[in-house]
């Protein structure tokens, strides 16, 4: 086993670096061409390699976009089998969380909640802070949660960290049925992703009424790390939120400036 996951690892490292590497190529090749084109100056840091790119550029076609890549290894079954979601918290969690985890397993279709202790399972770690949860029975007043299998909203994530977060959100759930009237929206403003549940029911063939059934929060997200549970202590970070840098309260990651 332990074989195994370091030859996994050395895969995984190997198809990275690749990657990296021919994105920065192709973000080179890009600028040259731009300058070219629009008859400016090539950029001083890719004028000695300017001829070499210029040469290779009439080998590269359109098209390749969306190319499978390390990070779709993850969602390769996306839309054929249905996810496997754990809802789970720290040891010892406060009533007013436990609540908040059997909230969270209505939300997600076919979420199974399980309670830490010695046995733990493997699963991918994406950390979030949570912030300002409204309850359930707050807003619905126990009307109780539907269980359909929701459509998707997701605003706001025009960059490629956002592009990579809203993969990660969107995959969390099962393809819906066209008749579904369960929607859930991630709306991403400045960094602060808002979570919104509603169901809707057409009153006349013009108008639809919605209703909000909860919960609601708002999501932070301070880390992407690539592994499971297990191997929390050796697993690659990804992204990682640094909030004290002089410029961190200027800058937005999740969407295009």
């Amino acid at each position: 086993m332990l074989r195994r996951e370091a030859r996994l690892r050395r895969e995984y490292l190997y198809r990275k670096a690749r990657e990296e590497a021919q994105r920065a190529a192709s973000e080179r090749k890009e600028k040259v061409r731009r300058a070219l084109e629009e008859n400016h100056l090539i950029p001083t840091e890719l004028r000695r390699e300017a001829l070499a790119l210029h040469g290779s550029l009439e080998f590269d076609d359109a098209g390749g976009e969306g190319v499978t890549n390390h990070v779709d290894d993850e969602y390769r079954w996306a839309g054929v089998e249905d996810p496997k979601v754990m809802i789970t918290t720290s040891r010892d969690p406060s009533s007013r969380l436990k609540m908040f985890a059997k909230e969270l397993k209505l939300v997600f279709p076919g979420a199974q909640r399980m309670n830490r202790g010695r046995h733990e399972v493997g699963a991918l770690v994406r950390a979030c802070k949570v912030n300002g949860v409204t309850d359930l029975l707050v807003i619905h007043e126990h009307r109780g949660t539907p269980e359909a299998k929701p459509h998707l909203i997701i605003h706001g994530f025009s960059s490629r960290l956002g592009k990579r977060v809203s993969d990660v959100l969107r995959y969390l759930f099962p393809v819906p049925k066209e008749d579904s009237h369960r929607v859930i929206t991630f709306a991403n403003q400045n960094d602060y992703i808002s979570f919104r549940h509603h169901v809707y029911r057409k009153t006349n063939h013009r108008n639809v009424e919605l209703t909000e059934v909860g919960p609601r929060f708002e999501l932070k997200l301070y880390m992407i790390r690539l592994g499971t549970l297990e191997q929390e202590a050796t697993a690659d970070v990804e992204w990682r939120w640094h909030p004290y840098t002089n410029t961190a309260h200027k800058r937005v990651f999740l969407s295009a400036a």
